[in-house]
């Protein structure tokens, strides 16, 4: 199956801010996925990306403090939001595979609840306020950065969906 690579991704500003409610759904039940997931089929490691179950796990989890991180951007009134890491480090250093695939599903769930809860604390001028997203360069309002981030885990989930198959 042919897929793009998330760096090749765009991302255009969605007009209609009242599907924030529906992404944050989205992102909320995405620890439910990965149980769900998780129960399905044997983990593997892929030989072409060297990253296994654990590693595409753990990365979700990587970038819960980023996405948070960006929730505050927003709300202070930053221009710009904060950068990832690009390179992944905190992945590639971390040992996900020393720890069990429950505890790395565990783990992500308590900081996705983190966020969801975040961004459902808005208010609405919160909700208004934009910033540039760094490597894309296009302004996001919280209703992107939600979408952003459920497009990033799905990305995710179809790369595990591979890897369990």
């Amino acid at each position: 199956m042919h897929r793009t690579k998330w760096f090749d991704r765009k991302f255009a500003p969605i007009e209609d801010g009242g599907r924030l409610p529906t992404i944050l759904e989205r992102l909320a039940g995405t620890p439910a996925r990965l149980h769900a997931m998780l129960a399905e089929g044997e983990p593997a490691v892929d030989a072409e990306a060297g990253w296994s179950v654990a590693k595409e796990i753990g990365h979700l989890g990587d970038l819960e403090p980023l996405w948070l991180q960006r929730v505050r951007d927003l709300v202070e009134g930053r221009a710009d939001l904060a950068p990832a890491d690009l390179q992944n480090r905190a992945t590639h250093d971390a040992d996900h595979d020393a720890i069990s695939l429950p505890q790395l599903v565990a783990r992500f769930d308590t900081a996705r609840r983190a966020l969801v809860d975040a961004m459902r604390s808005l208010s609405d001028d919160d909700l208004e306020r934009f910033a540039r997203h760094p490597r894309l360069g296009t302004p996001m309002r919280v209703v992107d950065l939600a979408y952003f981030v459920a497009e990033h885990d799905d990305h995710h989930l179809a790369r595990l969906r591979e890897l369990l198959q």
